[in-house]
C-alpha cells in the first residue's frame, strides 16, 4: 500500500497542484502575492502544457506515442531516485562552499543580475563539458536520445545528471558570492524557462519569438542545440540568456532552410529507452576494453566524445571543421543531416 500512495502522490506530484491547492484551501489569497504564490503558479503551467501538446496532436492527428517513450520511461526510473540525489548534492555544495566564498552578495535587484550572468555562466560550464567529455556524455546523452521534440524531453535525463549539473553549478555560484536565497531563486526561474524551451512544433511552430530571439535563448535556439546537423552541433548551451555563448563562440541561430532533425549521430536502437539510457554508457565501455593500454582507456573517458585512439577522431570541432572546409570550397548550401551511420558520438 506504502508504494501505490507512493505511486499516487508522484501523479498528483507531477502536475504540480499541491502548493496551489493548499492556497486555495486556506482561503489566504495573498500569498499568491509572495514568492511561493508565484511559484505555486507557475510549476503547474508545463505539465499542463504538455497535456495540451499531446491534446493539440491528437486533434490533428499528429500524435505518435512512440515520441514520448523515451522520455516517459526516463521519468518513471528517475523520479525515486534522482531527485533525492540532487537535492543532496545541491545541500552539501553549500555546506562546503559557502565558506569558500570570495565575498556574498546581498539579495538586491542589481545584485540579481550579477547573480542569473554567473548562473548562466555556471550552467554554460555544466553544459559545454556535459558534451566535451565522453563520462560526461554518457550521462547527458538520454536528453538528446528522442528524435522529435517536445515537452516531454524535459523529463529526459539520466538519473546521475542531475547532481553533476548541481555539483557544477552551486559550486561555482556559490563561491562566487551568489546567496543561497538568491540561487534557489534563480534555480526556479532557470527549471521553469528550462522546461518550456522544449515546447514542440504541435503547440509552437515558429519557435523565435519575434524581437525576444536576439536577446535571450528562446526554443528555436534549444531545438538548434538539440539537432544532430553538423552545422548545429554543439552549439547554444545557455539556458536564458545567451551572453556566454555568444562570448565563446557556440552562439548559433536557427536557419530556416536547414530542417531540423533531432537525435544522436550515434546509430541507435529505433525507439529504444534502454538504448537511449544506456547506449552510450555501453559504447564507452567497449571502446575502454577494446584500447590498448592505459592511457587510451583513460583517454576515452576523459577525451570528447568521437576521439579514438587510432587518429581517426569523428569528434564534433573536427567533423564541423572538414564540413565547412568542403562547404568554402564547393561554395554549397549546408547539408540538412549528417549521415546516418556516422561513427561520430557526440550531438
Amino acid at each position: 500500500m506504502d508504494f501505490l500512495k507512493a505511486i499516487g502522490n508522484e501523479f498528483t506530484g507531477f502536475w504540480g497542484l499541491g502548493a496551489l491547492t493548499d492556497i486555495l484551501k486556506s482561503g489566504n489569497y495573498s500569498k499568491f502575492l509572495t514568492y511561493e504564490g508565484v511559484v505555486s503558479l507557475l510549476v503547474p503551467i508545463t505539465p499542463f502544457l504538455l497535456l495540451f501538446e499531446i491534446i493539440r496532436a491528437a486533434f490533428y492527428k499528429r500524435f505518435k506515442v512512440i515520441d514520448y517513450k523515451i522520455p516517459f520511461f526516463t521519468y518513471v526510473l528517475n523520479a525515486f531516485v534522482g531527485r533525492v540525489i540532487s537535492i543532496a548534492m545541491i545541500g552539501l555544495c553549500i555546506k562546503w562552499f559557502l565558506p569558500l566564498a570570495l565575498f556574498k552578495a546581498t539579495f538586491t535587484w542589481y545584485w540579481f543580475i550579477y547573480g542569473y550572468v554567473i548562473w548562466e555562466l555556471a550552467h554554460f560550464v555544466y553544459h559545454y563539458l556535459a558534451h566535451k567529455v565522453r563520462l560526461l556524455w554518457c550521462l547527458h546523452s538520454t536528453h538528446h536520445a528522442p528524435e522529435t521534440m517536445n515537452l516531454s524531453v524535459t523529463y529526459a535525463h539520466f538519473f546521475l545528471e542531475g547532481p553533476y549539473a548541481d555539483l557544477i553549478r552551486t559550486s561555482i555560484c556559490i563561491l562566487l558570492g551568489v546567496p543561497p536565497a538568491m540561487l534557489f531563486v534563480i534555480m526556479f526561474i532557470d527549471g521553469f524557462w528550462g522546461s518550456l524551451i522544449h515546447v514542440g512544433e504541435n503547440v509552437m511552430k515558429d519557435a523565435r519569438l519575434g524581437f525576444l530571439n536576439n536577446i535571450i535563448l528562446t526554443p528555436s535556439h534549444h531545438r538548434v542545440h538539440h539537432a544532430r546537423n553538423i552545422v548545429y552541433m554543439d552549439t547554444n548551451f545557455c539556458n536564458l540568456l545567451n551572453i556566454w555563448d555568444r562570448a565563446f563562440g557556440t552562439y548559433y541561430s536557427e536557419d530556416r532552410n536547414i530542417p531540423i532533425e533531432y537525435g544522436i549521430s550515434r546509430p541507435m536502437l529505433k525507439n529504444s529507452f534502454l538504448d537511449a539510457y544506456f547506449g552510450e554508457i555501453v559504447a564507452l565501455a567497449k571502446d575502454v576494453y577494446r584500447a590498448p593500454g592505459i592511457k587510451n582507456k583513460v583517454l576515452y573517458i576523459f577525451m570528447p566524445p568521437g576521439w579514438s585512439h587510432t587518429g581517426d577522431h569523428k569528434m564534433t570541432s573536427v567533423v564541423r571543421k572538414k564540413y565547412f572546409e568542403e562547404l568554402s570550397k564547393h561554395q554549397t548550401s549546408p547539408q540538412e543531416t549528417i549521415p546516418q551511420n556516422s561513427p561520430m558520438l557526440g550531438a
